[in-house]
């Protein structure tokens, strides 16, 4: 399962140490499948849970020592200076606020017919963990609207790669004060794929050229224009390419028009672009499937350039924001 490192311009908590998320997230839900599926194939799944009970198992994030040191400087400088300032700042790091953001539960109110059938549960509720996690950290929250949680795309990045795959997806680059939005960023641990989906009907094809618009048709529908893809294709690929250099992130860009279930007809089309659609992309999916290599220091490295520059918006979480307010009342109370 790929790991959701930015949505759009929501909080995420690989902002905070990417060197730390990733390789935790691989090897606790390694842990916690390898535990279910023991359990699965020994017939104990009962003691999980029963037809008619609902229960539930949890493994729990640890947030990095740097994010906890940083949140607490943060909470630190709400308060004035005085001798309990340290004392008051502690009191808000109670351990249920903490757990709570990051434990991963998992529910099963029906009993799997399958193996498969158990591991399709344990991705989908993992899925909406990664989507919590990259919409928000131990303090503040994104409002993450509710279509990313039917993107199909977005499941697609998200299930059927590695773990050691990084993605950006739909994030918002602020770039001297412009933001710019592109479409899709996977980072492997050996390149970095810069991917412009270009889909419609079943069996679509497009017919590419240097123009402004290319022409899709289709054996049911009248031929229509569309924006050529490579236009938002160069800007994302020029602006991982500027990032990394300002950063001497030594890793291969590559660039891709994607078509999973049409045609592209571009036999003119530049060196340096990919084009995948019905009659390649299978095999380049596999391809991709099939890389085994662990997290690497460029690819790393790589994120937390994207990461740098990338907008976000935020808020206080409620739980925090209750505790600041009750204690900005008592300090106004006191004085």
């Amino acid at each position: 399962m790929a790991q959701l490192i930015k949505m759009q311009d929501y909080i995420s908590r690989y902002e905070q140490d990417i060197y730390h998320y990733p390789t935790q997230f691989a090897r606790l839900k390694k842990q916690q499948w390898d535990k279910l599926k023991a359990a699965y194939n020994a017939g104990e799944l009962d003691r999980l849970y029963s037809e008619h009970t609902e229960s539930e198992t949890q493994v729990k994030f640890e947030p990095p020592q740097k994010e906890l040191k940083g949140l607490f400087k943060k909470v630190k400088g709400i308060f004035h200076r005085t001798g309990n300032q340290e004392a008051e700042a502690e009191e808000l790091l109670v351990p249920n606020q903490i757990e709570d953001t990051n434990v991963f539960s998992l529910r099963f109110p029906f009993r799997p017919a399958s193996l498969d059938e158990l591991k399709q549960n344990f991705l989908n509720q993992l899925l909406r963990f990664q989507m919590k996690w990259g919409s928000s950290t131990l303090r503040e929250e994104s409002f993450v609207d509710q279509s990313f949680f039917l993107d199909e795309r977005l499941r697609f990045f998200l299930q059927r790669f590695p773990d050691t795959f990084l993605v950006l997806y739909k994030p918002i680059f602020l770039l001297k004060n412009a933001p710019v939005e592109v479409e899709v960023i996977l980072l492997t641990p050996v390149d970095a794929w810069c991917i412009t989906f270009l889909e419609a009907e079943e069996d679509a094809a497009f017919i590419g050229s240097s123009e402004r618009f290319w022409v899709r048709r289709h054996h049911k529908h009248p031929d229509k224009k569309v924006l050529n893809p490579l236009l938002g294709a160069n800007r994302m690929t020029n602006i991982v390419s500027r990032l990394f250099e300002l950063y001497e992130v030594n890793m291969p860009i590559k660039k891709v028009i994607l078509s999973r279930n049409g045609y592209v007809d571009y036999p003119e089309a530049p060196y340096d672009i990919t084009m995948l659609d019905k009659r390649t992309f299978p095999e380049w999916f596999e391809r991709m499937r099939a890389i085994s290599s662990p997290l690497k220091a460029q690819q790393l490295k790589g994120a937390q350039a994207l990461l740098e520059y990338c907008q976000t918006t935020s808020s206080l979480r409620p739980e925090w924001e209750a505790d600041y307010n009750h204690k900005e009342g008592n300090e106004h109370a006191a004085t």
